[in-house]
């Protein structure tokens, strides 16, 4: 492990002081108070003169100043030598930034206060230069617009028509919300997504904060091998080797029951286990579901549903970003969903902050008579890489194997509107006006009578 002594410090700031683009490009991470107390004094001018008048000051006026003296750079100093010397300045204020880290926890740690630990600890080890420097607007437009066709719709879902809407599918990093009312298949959408998803050889983890595992298990066994869920049990030989014929042509699936009011940090240290003992990398997580869970990251009262769902929706979309990872929730629908046909962001259950995080907000439609005939409908409520906001699509679901399938046809304008939907599975009467009219007449005889 290298010393970062004196010397080093020193040559630091020197190769700063001789190229302005050096210094500029630390700033971010540029800190005084990880200087030798030796070259404080001249690391702390050096700050201050560029703060005040945009420039650097001279050798000789630090030497002034601080009788501190530091040297010129050879002019033989290449861009080679400052790659070491960003490389090696990112290396040693994280190593400053964590010591000092580590000392202020421990205090806290002794006093008792658990909260400022993680943050603090955290901020020190995410310590970086900032290396991408964005997209030159000019500089091959046609490369640019080509990277986004490439990487746009990443996965398929398994749904053609919700594919089609999307441009390809679901993206890594990104947050998508199934919202429904109670009952109204949540579960049952991430389930049947996930088992999509293993077909296609991913690998995923379901977390569910509501559901056991056993269920959860049982339905995806219905799902995978065609065995209706009432004749599981009957049939244990059956599925049982249908579902290991399955896997060896599927991806790997792990369903873990985390108790309600768990956070995102519980779910990362799950995954980073997992991840540990079986060196299996996942692609996908559905996490059943966002209402259920709290902030990792603030303090937050339950009764609170705009400040935590807010916090909550931001903690899962980072941690789909930072494991580059397919990530899947759902979120209630409120009361005023209940009788609708048409959702808006209104009815999702905590309001507007959850749909301003995600990149596709999806509405479950359904009813009670629409699953008994096996529909199902999706509203896109919020698409941010594709322009299928306010269309709808239609699913077929089949009751005894709980299996979410498309049928690849898309909705045609009205005819497949919500009213619609339900206009058609009401039952009509048959019975004619004329009839009702006789009926009528007749008791209103009885009744003179």
């Amino acid at each position: 492990m290298i010393d970062y002594g004196y010397q080093i410090q020193k040559l630091f700031l020197e190769m700063m002081l001789a190229d302005a683009n050096a210094f500029v490009r630390v700033q971010n991470i540029y800190n005084v108070e990880n200087f030798d107390p030796q070259l404080r004094p001249a690391a702390e001018f050096i700050e201050k003169h560029s703060n005040k008048y945009g420039t650097l000051p001279d050798l000789k006026q630090i030497e002034a100043m601080t009788e501190i003296k530091l040297e010129p750079l050879s002019e033989e100093i290449n861009e080679s030598h400052y790659d070491w010397f960003y490389e090696e300045f990112e290396k040693f204020t994280k190593r400053q930034e964590l010591e000092r880290a580590v000392l202020k926890a421990a205090d806290f740690l002794e006093q008792g206060n658990f909260e400022p630990v993680l943050p603090l600890v955290k901020n020190a080890v995410e310590i970086s230069l900032t290396k991408d420097m964005g997209t030159d607007y000019f500089e091959n437009p046609k490369e640019r617009l080509k990277a986004i066709k490439e990487n746009n719709g990443q996965t398929p879902t398994g749904w053609v028509t919700l594919d089609a809407k999307l441009y390809g599918g679901f993206n890594r990093g990104e947050l998508q919300i199934f919202a429904g009312g109670s009952g109204s298949g949540k579960s049952l959408f991430m389930q049947n997504l996930a088992v999509n998803w293993i077909e296609q050889g991913l690998n995923g983890v379901f977390i569910t904060l509501e559901l056991s595992e056993d269920l959860c298990a049982m339905r995806i066994d219905s799902m995978i091998t065609g065995t209706p869920s009432k004749d599981i049990f009957k049939n244990l030989d059956d599925v049982e080797m249908k579902v290991k014929m399955k896997a060896k042509t599927m991806g790997k699936l792990q369903i873990k029951y985390l108790p309600a009011q768990s956070n995102i940090n519980d779910i990362r240290a799950f995954v980073k286990e997992l991840q540990i003992k079986t060196n299996r990398k996942i692609d996908f997580m559905c996490i059943d579901y966002l209402d259920l869970l709290m902030p990792a990251t603030a303090k937050v009262s339950p009764n609170d549903l705009f400040v935590k769902d807010k916090y909550v929706s931001e903690e899962i979309r980072n941690l789909a970003k930072e494991l580059d990872i397919l990530m899947v929730t759902a979120s209630q629908l409120n009361r005023s969903a209940v009788e609708e046909v048409e959702f808006d962001h209104s009815m999702i259950s905590g309001g507007i902050s959850k749909i301003n995080t995600a990149d596709n907000v999806f509405g479950i439609f359904t009813s009670r008579a629409m699953r008994e005939r096996g529909k199902y409908q999706i509203q896109l409520m919020k698409t941010r890489s594709s322009a299928g906001v306010g269309q709808k699509i239609d699913l077929d679901f089949d009751v005894d194997t709980l299996r979410i399938v498309d049928n690849g046809q898309p909705s045609m304008g009205h005819s497949n509107s919500p009213a619609n939907i339900m206009n058609t599975i009401k039952a009509k009467s048959t019975v004619t006006e004329e009839p009702q009219k006789e009926k009528l007449d007749q008791l209103l005889k009885r009744f003179k009578k």
